[in-house]
């Protein structure tokens, strides 16, 4: 995959452990390490999501202000065929969720956190598992 501002999305989250972060992320959610400079930064991809990940010493998280130092209420937004099987298979491997299952008129969702507790959400659409 080539870098483009035309084909890669960048997120950055600040972590707490870099490494904690890449295996969470790789083991659990399917992205692949791009590159790891750790502890102070990675980042995974998959797809056209390229996610950042700051470790304390890294730019982006000395750039963050004081004030906005948590974890917040945005998170990255991840399809998956099977909502069900999903939520099954990481209960499995030991995660626990951060919300209950919600069904909308969109699709159904549930919020993951990774070790820093950075949000993900699982996304089935509507008519979907």
């Amino acid at each position: 995959m080539t870098e483009t501002a035309d084909n890669v999305v960048s997120v950055r989250y600040v972590v707490d452990d870099v490494q904690a972060a890449i295996d969470f992320y790789t083991t659990h959610l399917g992205f692949t390490v791009h590159t790891a400079h750790v502890p102070a930064f990675a980042d995974v991809t998959r797809g056209s999501l390229r996610l950042l990940l700051s470790g304390e010493q890294s730019s982006g998280a000395r750039a963050t202000p004081q004030d906005a130092k948590g974890p917040g209420r945005n998170r990255i937004h991840l399809i998956v065929d099977d909502l069900d099987a999903e939520i099954e298979r990481l209960r499995a491997a030991g995660l626990s969720f951060r919300s209950d299952l919600v069904t909308g008129p969109g699709g159904r969702q549930i919020l993951l956190a990774d070790p820093s507790g950075n949000l993900v959400e699982l996304f089935a659409a509507a008519g979907r598992g």
